[in-house]
């Protein structure tokens, strides 16, 4: 029987990520950054590091939350912005994108309030995401981001997965594979 875990050393910690099927034909490796505070430090530590000098930080609800969170604190940044994936009743003239993402395997909505909006236009702003499959979450930052007047300076996350790994145009910390089905699984 193959191996249900992939053990990557990410930022000095050593996790055992569960294998788990997306589709009838790849596995990929679960990786769950939400409840993890010792690997939000260290990643996000070695994250600023690599980063290019921006006025703002930007994610996706919910996952890369508690990354953006430490990373404005590292930065000693006073704001930074989280894309929602719902409007919300306190949001007026929001601006809003579409992403369908492998993960939650549906179409959502990334939405900025014009308020946010306001405050990005003009300004560097680094997009930070935990993992970055097929990139389609980070397409649909980079248009919110855009749409409200932002000038995207960089796309970072911890890991890059399968042929995220080698793209030139992002920061990440490590790539993991994704893993093909064989008939006996």
């Amino acid at each position: 029987m193959e191996n249900k875990y992939y053990e990557m050393n990410i930022a000095g910690c050593i996790r055992r990520l569960p294998r788990i099927r997306i589709t009838d034909n790849m596995e990929i490796a679960s990786f769950v950054l939400l409840g993890d505070a010792e690997l939000v430090v260290k990643a996000s530590a070695e994250l600023v590091k690599r980063v290019p000098e921006v006025d703002y930080l930007i994610t996706a609800e919910a996952k890369g939350i508690p990354l953006v969170q430490e990373m404005a604190r590292i930065l000693e940044m006073k704001r930074y912005f989280v894309a929602r994936k719902s409007v919300k009743p306190y949001m007026i003239d929001p601006f809003v994108t579409e992403v369908y993402s492998i993960t939650t395997q549906k179409k959502q909505i990334l939405c900025l309030d014009r308020e946010e909006s306001n405050m990005i236009r003009g300004k560097r702003i680094l997009i930070v995401d935990d993992v970055i499959s097929t990139g389609e979450s980070l397409k649909a930052m980079e248009s919110l981001v855009e749409k409200a007047g932002g000038i995207v300076a960089g796309k970072a996350a911890i890991l890059a997965e399968g042929d995220a790994a080698k793209r030139k145009d992002i920061i990440y910390l490590e790539s993991f594979p994704v893993f093909p089905v064989t008939a006996s699984r």
